[in-house]
């Protein structure tokens, strides 16, 4: 074999393979593979050293194998099949099953989970911590982008906090008639101590506490459509940067302590979409394309 060819061959494959194709292309040069074999021997003799050096591929050794636990579609609580009201039945002949499709949801929930814009952090109090001059700059560019998208929106709800409260009045002005609402259960905590632990955060509150508040937040804003619903529904929920990276844990069941692996910057747009079979998709996390980069900020 000519050195321009066996130079050729081993340019065809990658890391230590190349080393044992050169290895076998020299011995058999030098004909350690036999003296007295013919051409078609020899050829056969370079193919089977050559097989040899791929590493084996199967099918099993290159598909991942699924970890963790299988989609639990009762995750809300409210999947038709497990819900049962009391009721004696009127008669013999009624349907069980009847009943239960009435139930079933058939419209899809999305909702839009907004981080409130930039704030003064120097603040001593909730009150003191209001919108800077560019923090209002990016709560009217999401107002603009919600409007944009051409949704019907159902409602804009937002956490009693200032910063949240004030990012939310700014964006409803882009979208006329949606009726606003408060809620303390949207305020920013600590959910659920991270993992992996962080040594330069400390938050002031207690894990136990603000996590049952945040879960019931979550429980109470994040599942299914009732199955008196018709139309699907867009709703907006102005909030924090920890609730909503706690809320896209929870619903998508992906571990709830990694919430803090997740960054979202001010003014952002977080879409969930539930589907009546009680399926989860994250169709956009943290979107801000929206907003020019010297606008962009994660304060």
């Amino acid at each position: 074999m000519s050195y321009r060819k066996t130079f050729k061959l081993i340019c065809g494959f990658a890391g230590g393979s190349a080393v044992l194709v050169f290895a076998a292309a020299a011995a058999d040069s030098r004909g350690y593979f036999g003296e007295q074999r013919g051409e078609a021997a020899s050829r056969w003799s370079r193919f089977t050293v050559l097989q040899a050096a791929q590493p084996a591929w199967t099918p099993a050794s290159h598909t991942p194998a699924p970890t963790g636990h299988s989609w639990d579609f009762n995750w809300d609580k409210r999947d038709p099949s497990t819900l049962t009201n009391g009721k004696k039945k009127e008669t013999a002949t009624e349907d069980p099953s009847s009943e239960q499709d009435n139930g079933k949801p058939k419209a899809t929930r999305n909702i839009l989970l907004i981080r409130h814009s930039q704030y003064n952090l120097s603040g001593n109090s909730d009150k003191e911590r209001i919108l800077t001059p560019l923090g209002r700059e990016q709560a009217e560019l999401t107002g603009k982008r919600l409007a944009a998208l051409g949704l019907k929106y159902d409602v804009l709800v937002h956490s009693s906090m200032a910063r949240a409260t004030e990012t939310a009045h700014i964006i409803s002005k882009h979208l006329p008639g949606v009726e606003l609402l408060s809620c303390d259960l949207l305020r920013e905590g600590a959910p659920i101590e991270p993992v992996p632990p962080v040594t330069h955060w400390k938050p002031d509150a207690v894990y136990h506490e603000d996590g049952a508040r945040i879960e019931a937040a979550f429980r109470r804003y994040i599942h299914r459509a009732d199955p008196k619903q018709k139309e699907d529904s867009y709703e907006i929920i102005v909030c924090h940067a920890n609730v909503i990276r706690y809320f896209v844990c929870r619903a998508l069941q992906f571990p709830a302590e990694g919430w803090l692996r997740m960054g979202l910057n001010n003014g952002s747009i977080t879409w969930l979409t539930i589907r009546p079979s009680g399926r989860v998709a994250l169709r956009t996390l943290g979107d801000s394309g929206f907003m020019p980069p010297d606008k962009l900020t994660r304060t």
